[in-house]
């Protein structure tokens, strides 16, 4: 019984994807930018973690089974790591790590796209992004690219949501093209409003 609720659940939320993508769902990239430095050194120091490259990256496919593994890996993170600062938890401002139980925004993102590509989900569906918060603080999501668009997994927020309605202002992602590439982020939203993805 629970197994039929959940299939139902799951039909629900998928059916509210149901819209074609269009260009409106994904995040509109724009020219090349700078490499966050966090990100080079996290590079230098795990070159495996950002050697993918591809010519013609495919979009995944968003089915039942990956909506429920992304918010099995966004869940299980954001519980079993706890908040902390660079500054708090190494006595330096910035350090991109994989957090072992304490950790940064960035690290999060980092060991939620790691899990991802380990159950098979490819390095270009998964971007490192980074946005601005309504105080004006920078913070760090992974966008998940899919054939419905870019969803947004977030230590700060417990749903996933689509990009574009988050309360996020987006300045800049990885290339889907290369890990270590980044391009900056056109968000000409008017305004920026909450709502939730299913």
């Amino acid at each position: 019984m629970i197994k039929i609720v959940k299939f139902i659940l799951m039909v629900g939320a998928m059916q509210s994807l149901s819209y074609s993508a269009s260009a409106a769902s994904f995040m509109p990239a724009g020219e090349r930018t700078s490499q966050p430095i966090g990100h080079f050194e996290f590079c230098q120091q795990y070159p495996s973690e950002c050697n993918a490259k591809t010519s013609k990256p495919e979009l995944v496919t968003l089915t039942p089974a990956l909506w429920d593994r992304l918010q099995d890996v966004n869940n299980s993170i954001n519980v079993m790591v706890e908040p902390i600062t660079d500054q708090d938890q190494w006595n330096r401002e910035e350090l991109w790590s994989f957090p072992v139980n304490k950790g940064d925004c960035e690290d999060y993102v980092l060991l939620k796209r790691k899990q991802l590509i380990e159950q098979g989900v490819a390095a270009s569906n998964l971007l490192i992004t980074v946005v601005r918060q309504k105080n004006g603080e920078g913070h760090a999501v992974l966008a998940v690219r899919t054939d419905r668009g870019d969803f947004i997994l977030d230590n700060l927020e417990g749903k996933i949501m689509s990009w574009e309605k988050t309360d996020y202002r987006f300045l800049k992602r990885q290339s889907d093209k290369s890990a270590v590439k980044w391009v900056s982020i056109d968000d000409n939203r008017q305004t920026i409003v909450s709502g939730i993805a299913p």
